[in-house]
């Protein structure tokens, strides 16, 4: 697949009022800091379409964008929030889940984790959470270029142990990213395309 073009739509703090349409949803969301922002706007091929910044939890909203005309890739809020009160991390906790267990739209949610740590106990409880809700995802461990090859590997290894050693029985599908030189760009966009295209058939 190839991006043509990418729009914002809307933001907001309340899976109700998100778009009223049956186009397909893509959920990315991760720990704060963990590259999500860089990440859409590689996918997208627009420098500033999700705000970067460097402090994290900047993303606080539901922000939805329709991409080439027929499906939204929407950017959720970090569930590892820095400089946030704790009313307001049960706040955005709250319209996740709403969004991701009643969003009918959801066809997969991205969990982006940094493949420059070991498994972090916050992502494998967000993956178990997703599981247990049977929502699908896929993980992307970003920020690859970070690492030599061996210890990329090394480290995806040990997340495949941590979640098989747990109450997986198999590990999610994944892809590797970076959003310094577009590693894991194809894959992701193809795999949004085939799940669109079954759509349709």
């Amino acid at each position: 697949m190839q991006v043509k073009s990418a729009e914002f739509v809307v933001s907001n703090s309340d899976a109700s009022k998100c778009p009223n349409t049956m186009i397909p949803e893509y959920a990315f969301i991760g720990r704060s800091n963990v590259g999500k922002s860089s990440l859409i706007n590689m996918l997208t091929n627009k420098k500033s379409l999700a705000k970067t910044s460097g402090r994290p939890g900047k993303t606080q909203l539901i922000n939805h964008f329709l991409i080439n005309k027929n499906w939204h890739l929407v950017d959720l809020p970090g569930y590892g929030y820095a400089r946030v009160s704790k009313k307001d991390k049960k706040y955005f906790q709250k319209f996740i889940t709403d969004y991701l267990e009643h969003r009918e739209q959801l066809l997969s949610a991205f969990v982006l984790v940094d493949s420059r740590h070991e498994p972090q106990p916050i992502d494998t409880e967000f993956m178990e959470y997703l599981g247990e809700r049977e929502i699908p995802f896929s993980i992307i461990f970003t920020k690859a270029d970070k690492l030599k090859p061996k210890a990329l590997e090394r480290n995806i290894e040990a997340y495949k142990k941590t979640l098989l050693d747990g109450v997986w029985f198999e590990f999610p599908n994944y892809f590797v990213s970076s959003a310094s030189n577009n590693t894991g760009k194809d894959e992701i966009l193809n795999y949004i395309d085939i799940i669109n295209a079954n759509l349709k058939q």
